[in-house]
């Protein structure tokens, strides 16, 4: 029991490595566009892989997933790398509430498109907020030294589409790719540690 307790932990820490590689690569997949009032926003494809890696992995080790891959990406992109512990909080909450909502909220459907949908969209969700309130008080006030809360606001709107457009293709895309991944993963016996 012990043994396989062991091996179930080595697995999950593979698959925890693997998953904020492919996290880690998703990052680069991205367009950058310049925002009105200073600094940039993308259109990116990580999105789709942090709520993969919760739909893949469970809440826990998904979320530590995302967050690791989103986090390393930061820290090796000058742009970024002061945001990298803020990203590695938001991003691991990409993952960590599409595997709350799957493995809580739907524990005998996870391999169905339909609650995958539900769990992505609820990650989105979570994730904009966050990313709006970060970039409210650590982009614009703080970094840009904004004084007004209608500054700040303008600031969180120039980036809003582009958040809003990769949640929706996350929320399109993750549940595909999780819905063939799933069962492979299960018949490999990759999935057995994921909680």
């Amino acid at each position: 029991m012990q043994n396989r307790r062991e091996q179930n932990l080595v697995v999950m820490i593979c698959a925890v490595a693997m998953m904020a590689a492919v996290v880690f690569v998703g990052n680069y997949l991205r367009i950058r566009i310049p925002v009105s009032l200073g600094g940039t926003s993308a259109f990116t494809l990580a999105n789709i892989l942090c709520a993969l890696a919760g739909i893949l992995l469970g809440p826990w080790w998904g979320g530590l997933a995302a967050g690791l891959g989103s986090a390393i990406f930061d820290l090796l992109d000058p742009e970024y790398i002061v945001e990298a512990p803020i990203t590695f909080v938001t991003k691991g909450m990409y993952g960590l509430v599409a595997g709350l909502v799957l493995y809580r909220l739907f524990k005998n459907s996870k391999d169905k498109y339909g609650p995958q949908v539900a769990a992505t969209a609820c990650a989105a969700v979570t994730y904009i907020i966050l990313y709006s309130v970060k970039t409210f008080f650590f982009n614009g006030m703080l970094l840009q030294g904004l004084t007004e809360p209608v500054q700040c606001w303008l600031l969180v709107a120039s980036k809003l589409p582009s958040s809003l457009v990769n949640g929706v293709v996350a929320v399109i895309f993750a549940p595909v790719l999780g819905t063939v991944l799933r069962p492979a993963l299960r018949k490999a016996h990759v999935l057995a540690g994921a909680q």
